[in-house]
């Protein structure tokens, strides 16, 4: 059972400020708008769950310190930014792709002539998205650090903490998917799917590429 010391005066402080930042446009609403459009609310919400689970994956490497390793070499920070970067990219272009085609996109995964989307994408996606997003990264081992005290296990506190912004994500991106599953007629409609996919893809290759120049972990 959690101590009932990790709900301290801090706590308040980290809950208005996690919300704040969760709900600033970023990555990761953009991946979830793009994969709830692309195969319907399903792939929505599992793009939200797994992009969540890769946060207890970041206040991990916090807590051990690990990002203290990858912020004092140049060299394992360039490396974990430009394989982030290059994954970004990856993912508007294949959204630009898309568009190209022009094809209506799968909502709920039953319009007649298009392949269903495996159960697996959109968690791979999500996962990875954050996972290698090392500005991520940055942030954890900056932010988090404020809301352990020194007699804390710095460990449980820091999965304790994931475990509120887990929460608090997942209610934001899940009320975005439905947002954007209640547009379904016009998910169906070629025309639109390729100004949503042009936009999608285009947005995300400018992410990946300023996330490539980034000198510095900001």
């Amino acid at each position: 059972m959690m101590q009932l010391g990790f709900v301290d005066a801090q706590f308040i402080s980290f809950l208005v400020a996690i919300t704040l930042l969760t709900i600033s446009p970023g990555v990761d609403t953009l991946l979830v708008i793009r994969n709830t459009a692309r195969g319907g609310v399903r792939d929505g919400i599992t793009t939200s769950m797994a992009i969540c689970c890769g946060l207890f994956v970041h206040a991990t490497i916090s807590a051990l310190g690990i990002s203290l390793i990858l912020l004092q070499s140049a060299w394992a920070f360039h490396m974990l930014k430009l394989v982030g970067a290059g994954y970004l990219i990856w993912l508007g272009i294949t959204s630009l792709l898309a568009a190209r085609r022009g094809q209506a996109l799968p909502v709920n995964g039953v319009l007649e002539g298009t392949p269903a989307v495996s159960r697996w994408q959109p968690v791979k996606e999500g996962f990875l998205s954050n996972v290698l997003n090392p500005k991520t990264v940055v942030f954890y081992m900056a932010f988090l650090p404020q809301f352990i005290a020194p007699g804390d296990p710095a460990l449980l506190k820091s999965l304790w903490l994931a475990g509120v912004h887990f929460i608090i994500a997942n209610v934001w991106q899940i009320s975005v998917v439905m947002m954007v599953g209640s547009a379904g007629k016009w998910l169906a409609n070629a025309r639109f799917a390729q100004t949503l996919n042009a936009a999608t893809g285009a947005v995300l290759v400018v992410f990946g590429i300023r996330l490539a120049l980034t000198q510095r972990p900001v």
